[in-house]
């Protein structure tokens, strides 16, 4: 198999030393350094924020200097990635059935996604593939090993289940709906089955009124009951497809 060719600051992510290292002065800071101070621009301002130049002034050098560790934003979006999410727990994930074992590792992978919610909201030019995701793919993928399912189609259950985690927070966090996260700094206003109700009338719109009708008195958490909802969901179609076989 050809060697694949891997970024400088992937490499050095996984303690590998880069095949070309630059002529220079030897290096006064880690690429773990770069990537806690990408997360913190991107905590307090969020993660268009972060560029060459603001972990530059950051960490105290100039842009130039951080060519040393990573050779584009690409490489930069990859290190925040990897370290706004953090090493999974070794121990996520690894008691219970395969059903109980992705159910926590969803609502932990939420459960982070929930205090970053701008990590759901950066566009990727390449997969993650950091050790902290790794961690993480390594336990969502372990979950189904009690399983039939095939490499692939463990694969492609983790990646489904992941996509509904993201794509949850995601909405949630741009409505405005998230609970104990870092959405807005506006005052809340009436929820969204209120103003709702408060727009349509039942000639025009008897379906979404009758739905609505029992939704205005709930005061549950909007954002954990539909999470859960859609995992149920999910995991009884894959429940169907495991069991069949």
């Amino acid at each position: 198999m050809e060697p694949v060719p891997i970024p400088k600051s992937t490499a050095l992510l996984w303690g590998r030393v880069p095949d070309a290292p630059r002529r220079g002065p030897k290096p006064t800071l880690t690429i773990h350094d770069i990537a806690r101070a990408a997360v913190d621009i991107a905590d307090q301002r969020g993660w268009e924020a972060v560029s060459m130049k603001a972990i530059a002034q950051s960490v105290g050098l100039t842009a130039m200097s951080l060519y040393r560790y990573v050779d584009s934003k690409d490489d930069i979006i990859d290190i925040l990635v990897d370290e706004a999410y953090g090493a999974a727990d070794p121990q996520l994930g690894t008691t219970g059935t395969w059903r109980e074992q992705i159910t926590e590792w969803a609502r932990t992978a939420a459960g982070t996604l929930r205090r970053r919610p701008w990590l759901t909201e950066i566009p990727m030019s390449r997969p993650p593939t950091g050790p902290n995701v790794m961690s993480w793919t390594e336990a969502g993928v372990r979950a189904f090993d009690t399983t039939g399912l095939s490499g692939p189609q463990k694969m492609n259950a983790l990646l489904l289940v992941d996509g509904f985690v993201r794509q949850h927070i995601r909405q949630s966090a741009q409505m405005g709906l998230l609970q104990g996260g870092t959405t807005t700094d506006a005052s809340p206003g009436p929820g969204y089955e209120a103003t709702v109700a408060s727009l349509i009338d039942p000639d025009r719109f008897p379906a979404l009124t009758s739905a609505m009708r029992s939704m205005v008195d709930d005061d549950g958490d909007f954002d954990r009951e539909q999470f859960d909802f859609g995992l149920t969901i999910i995991l009884d179609g894959l429940a169907g497809m495991i069991e069949s076989d």
